[in-house]
């Protein structure tokens, strides 16, 4: 454990990436204050959980579905492992997924009982960081040795150093001289606009206490429908049998369904969705209450140039980009984006402090 100069850090994202990154860094900068900013009501980013408004059933994945670990991440990020499985936030997936393709003995996959975004929930909760949801940054500015970053309602946050954990995309759509600093960096600024995302719509379906739903799977891939990829039903996926909670359905779509309409409106695409489904699963009955949602930036596609972990864009103040646009789209993916973040920002202070 090591003091710090950087009396208080801010992290934009509340997904994976940002919530082991405030963990990290709470056990080795003891003395620093946290600031975790997101924009959504609810913190997981892409590993989000969605409830009901009426209906009394369980929650729905509305991003991951299922955590694989492969057998390089077993051993590297085992501590990481071991603490979720422990805890029981990670259950071994004993459900069938219908159509998986992947036959790698060595993965093991896994689902979170209370949804994914309990994984994040409990890095955030370990981090003790404050949390402010609904703030969208759209603007970075350095003032000094300050970091300003400025909301869209049009707060201002002002941290000694920060961590920007959003797709990449929305990085070079920064306001203020972080935009400068990303144009005096031609090479960075080009792997930056290489990075590409998939995207693709996902519903949530929610039954009442009572309703019977006859498929055994937990999860099935679509391959046959030109809208429909995946299916999972969520009280089978993670193997949960409570009478008093009705079922859930989460379906999302495929990537070239979700290119062709990108631009629509989750509501106006709903409708469309859910027709295609009727087509795949016939016997699947009327929901009590619905939810869509539009994943502009869902999996990534193309990582930056040589997967780095994260990018020390300005030392001082210290700004760092991170997130899966620097690994790949997994939960370990996130977790060593956290790493190298916490790994450089430690080399940074390190040097500031021998000076």
């Amino acid at each position: 454990m090591m003091k710090t100069a950087m009396e208080r850090i801010g992290i934009v994202g509340a997904g994976m990436t940002g919530a082991t990154l405030a963990s990290l860094l709470r056990t080795e900068c003891a003395e620093s204050k946290l600031l975790v900013l997101d924009k959504g009501r609810g913190v997981g980013g892409r590993m989000s959980t969605s409830r009901s408004m009426k209906a009394n059933s369980f929650t729905v994945d509305l991003g991951a579905q299922y955590i694989s670990i492969t057998e390089a991440y077993k051993d590297k990020h085992h501590r990481f492992h071991d603490e979720l499985t422990s805890e029981g936030i990670l259950k071994t997936l004993s459900s069938e997924i219908d159509g998986h393709r992947n036959k790698d003995l060595s993965v093991t996959n896994y689902v979170a009982p209370e949804g994914v975004s309990s994984i994040v929930k409990h890095f955030l909760n370990q981090s003790g960081a404050e949390l402010k949801k609904s703030e969208q940054i759209t603007r970075v500015d350095v003032n000094g040795n300050k970091v300003q970053m400025t909301s869209d309602s049009g707060q201002m946050y002002e941290c000694d150093s920060a961590v920007l954990t959003m797709p990449v995309p929305q990085i070079l759509q920064l306001q203020g001289s972080i935009a400068d600093i990303i144009n005096s960096k031609p090479d960075v600024k080009q792997n930056l606009e290489n990075v590409s995302y998939s995207s693709r719509f996902a519903v949530g379906l929610f039954y009442n206490p009572g309703t019977k739903i006859s498929y055994t799977w937990g999860g099935k891939y679509i391959t046959e429908n030109p809208c429909v990829r995946f299916v999972a039903i969520e009280n089978k996926k993670r193997g949960l049998n409570n009478p008093k909670l009705g079922p859930s359905v989460t379906v999302h779509t495929n990537v070239p369904f979700s290119l062709e309409n990108l631009e629509q409106d989750k509501n106006v695409m709903v409708p469309t969705i859910l027709q295609h489904l009727r087509d795949v699963l016939p016997e699947l009955p009327e929901p009590a209450e619905i939810k869509g949602h539009k994943w502009r930036f869902s999996q990534v596609h193309k990582a930056y140039v040589n997967n780095p972990g994260c990018v020390v864009l300005n030392e001082s103040p210290l700004i760092v980009l991170a997130g899966d646009g620097f690994t790949h789209s997994t939960m370990d993916g996130c977790i060593a984006s956290a790493i190298s973040t916490k790994d450089a920002m430690l080399r940074v202070i390190g040097s500031k402090s021998n000076i």
